[in-house]
């Protein structure tokens, strides 16, 4: 179903005004739905400099999920042409020579539109990235022709607004219009009512107002045990999905009063008190986390095979556990297929696609 203009795709970039604010979960949603809805689309992520390490080779992450996920026939080479590390970083710095970078991204920008009728292509985290290597997203908008969705996260009433005058000062008539993301339920009234049409006034279409959902902001028992180059006792799940975070204290009855409290947890629990991890077992819990390096009593063990519930031996003390996870949680990578289902769904109740599509030249 190509548009009816040209045979040349659309390109709709999506950035986020900050880190952490939605934007992997907005394309992954926009391209489900368009796909859902019989457009043949594809997937370019220009500039990362988050890579990690598989098989000897850096990749981007959110690049490998949306070839898995949706199939594609790309290498992740060019579905993310320029992966920026700290190696390649100081080559750039010595030799100033930026075209190659924008170059690889043209070329990306042919291969991935190829019969295709839109190209999501995954921006920035915020408009302060890829200047170093010439691909700042005002940049690269132009060299890809692209239109543009902001995802504006919430901090406050305020920041919201000036962050989407942000993306229109920076955009200009590239920009499509806003999401804004992550609303707290005591703010969704004031925003539909008072935030939204006061944007649409000054020239900012707002594509949707979607609330705030603790589970978009869940870690999975991977990503824990990843982060603490742990061993974990997979009785549970690997990809299941914890909400919080809890840190035993040391008497019995005020932890239990507090795993009692606390959903969809995990358990920071030292390895010397198999007494609090037992209690930990009584509720709600996903994974205990034990740290010292300790290996749970057959007693633990054996209830969390029961009870589903995994068993992570850090290598760290407590604290030193506690520093590593607690700026985890909030800033999971959008790779697990229940958030995707969930904001999928979100996405559809709160976004007016139909009008989108006529925005973007789709219709």
């Amino acid at each position: 179903m190509l548009h009816k203009e040209q045979f040349m795709p659309i390109n709709i970039y999506v950035v986020s005004t900050q880190d952490f604010t939605g934007k992997s979960a907005v394309c992954v949603a926009l391209m489900h739905r368009m796909i859902n809805d019989g457009y043949k689309v594809g997937y370019l992520k220009p500039f990362s400099s988050a890579a990690r390490v598989r098989g000897g080779s850096r990749i981007d992450e959110d690049a490998r999920f949306i070839k898995e996920t949706f199939n594609l026939p790309e290498t992740i080479e060019e579905l993310a042409p320029v992966v920026l590390t700290d190696e390649g970083l100081a080559a750039h710095l010595a030799s100033g020579d930026g075209d190659s970078y924008t170059g690889r991204v043209q070329a990306a920008g042919q291969t991935v539109g190829q019969g295709r009728d839109v190209v999501v292509v995954e921006g920035s985290a915020n408009f302060r990235e890829g200047y170093v290597v010439g691909l700042s997203p005002m940049k690269t908008v132009e060299l890809l022709r692209a239109r543009v969705v902001a995802v504006v996260g919430f901090r406050s009433s305020l920041q919201i607004i000036d962050d989407s005058f942000t993306a229109l000062t920076r955009m200009g008539r590239d920009l499509v219009g806003v999401i804004l993301n992550e609303i707290p339920a005591e703010q969704m009234d004031y925003v539909r009512d008072t935030v939204k049409p006061y944007l649409e006034r000054n020239g900012i279409d707002v594509l949707a107002v979607l609330p705030h959902q603790t589970v978009l902001h869940s870690v999975s028992i991977g990503e824990i045990n990843d982060a603490l180059e742990a061993e974990v006792i997979c009785y549970g799940c690997y990809n299941d999905l914890v909400e919080n975070l809890v840190v035993a204290s040391a008497g019995v009855e005020h932890s239990l009063e507090r795993f009692q409290r606390v959903p969809n947890k995990a358990v920071i629990v030292g390895g010397d008190r198999p007494d609090i991890q037992m209690d930990a077992l009584d509720t709600s819990t996903k994974v205990l986390i034990i740290t010292g390096n300790l290996e749970p009593t057959p007693q633990v063990a054996e209830r969390a095979e029961l009870e589903d519930v995994a068993i992570i031996m850090s290598p760290f003390d407590t604290l030193a556990t506690i520093e590593k996870l607690e700026t985890l949680f909030g800033r999971s990578r959008f790779h697990q297929i229940e958030k995707v289902k969930l904001f999928e769904a979100l996405l559809s109740q709160n976004m007016n696609y139909e009008a989108f599509y006529q925005k973007i030249g789709l219709k």
